[in-house]
């Protein structure tokens, strides 16, 4: 017999907005756009009173200021933002046995078994209520026996809220809903089964699983059992350990600081695309190195999440001179990212100096057709290319 799973997913309301507001009482009621500020900046968030103009992520400021003049327009600060995140992530884990941070603003918590000792619903309740009381940040929860009902649940308990899908409920709680709620229905998917005649949950719930096989493949099957609400993914133990790392050995001991630059340029860089193909933000750098002696030195620095190069580079390079005093040569350098969480490098909405999130998926695009090193920067080719 299965074991009866309790899961609750939590998710931060309008998180960069909050943030603002806890900052600045006055924006309180009003409609805020969070982003680049400029017409040619993308609303990274919004407030739902600018919800109600039809505004949503990722849509052009231009465009968003048209459909709301009154709106206050914010640039976003990615230090308070991840300032936040960790103080709500500090008080999830000193309370419960079992989280999986999924983003900056989300969590899924594994109850099971706690039912024994006390209600599960209730203690998630009093979870979300200290949150509030601690950090001032608005935040609803969604519960039911797996993590894809849980995430929907919360979508629809949203603002501030929670909501509760009893065990053998889940079919009828999805069944009026747009498929569009299910989290793996993107646009283009969205779009394709529209044109099948497919709009709410409760069709795909009555279709053969056949049927949505022949039309999207694989990705029809598991659509086809998330909205009969199945989903046995468990949730993941979060670990700020989590990691990714490169370190470089040297044939011969070195004090050439144009190459040991180049190193570390040329790491950062390949880490950097290493995370945006995971899709995941590092929330934490940690530079090493060991001298010919054998000592090793590290040192680190906690930072907003990112997956951008240019976030990376100045922070690598400060770690690198500020641990580089000995002035003897050199063994062995590495870069770690570490207390890395899901997500993309939507933080870098907020600079409009260049766009970007645009230069980042070309630059991929590329890597990705043409190996990794078909792009990149020229500091780093010649240490590159002794690897």
């Amino acid at each position: 017999m299965p074991v009866l799973r309790s899961i609750v997913h939590m998710d931060l309301d309008t998180f960069f907005v909050s943030c603002e507001r806890l900052l600045d009482s006055r924006l309180l009621g009003r409609p805020i756009l969070i982003g680049g500020t400029s017409d040619r900046g993308v609303v990274a968030s919004c407030s739902y009173e600018a919800r109600r103009y039809g505004i949503h992520s990722a849509m052009p400021m231009k465009m968003a200021k048209e459909r709301c003049p009154e709106a206050v327009v914010i640039k976003g600060n990615s230090a308070t933002y991840s300032k936040y995140s960790r103080m709500v992530t500090d008080i999830i884990s000193e309370a419960v046995p079992l989280y999986e941070k999924s983003s900056i603003d989300e969590f899924y918590i594994d109850f099971t078994g706690m039912d024994r000792f006390f209600g599960a619903f209730n203690y998630a309740s009093e979870l979300r209520q200290r949150i509030l009381r601690e950090t001032g940040l608005p935040i609803s929860f969604g519960f039911s026996q797996n993590k894809t009902v849980s995430k929907i649940a919360t979508g629809e308990a949203k603002p501030n809220n929670q909501l509760h899908v009893d065990i053998g409920a889940e079919r009828d709680f999805l069944a009026p809903l747009s498929i569009r709620k299910i989290p793996m229905v993107g646009i283009k998917t969205y779009q394709s089964l529209c044109n099948l005649g497919v709009r709410k949950i409760k069709t795909i719930q009555e279709m053969p699983i056949e049927m949505m096989q022949s039309a999207l493949g694989e990705n029809g099957v598991s659509i086809w059992k998330k909205a009969q609400g199945v989903d046995d993914s468990p949730v993941e133990q979060y670990s700020e350990r989590k990691s990714i790392s490169k370190e470089r050995t040297f044939d011969q001991d070195t004090i050439d600081m144009v190459m040991l630059r180049g190193i570390l340029v040329a790491m950062v860089e390949n880490m950097a695309l290493q995370l945006r193909r995971e899709n995941k933000l590092t929330g934490c750098v940690t530079v090493k190195i060991r001298y010919a002696d054998f000592q090793t030195q590290t040192l680190q620095k906690s930072i907003p999440y990112t997956a951008a190069d240019h976030d990376l580079f100045p922070i690598a390079k400060d770690l690198f001179e500020r641990i580089f005093q000995r002035r003897i040569l050199i063994r062995l350098i590495g870069l770690k990212y570490s207390a890395l969480v899901s997500g993309n490098h939507q933080l870098s909405l907020f600079d409009e100096s260049i766009d970007y999130a645009s230069l980042y998926r070309s630059l991929d695009h590329i890597r990705n057709r043409y190996g990794d090193r078909a792009v990149m920067r020229a500091i780093g080719m010649d240490a590159s290319r002794m690897d």
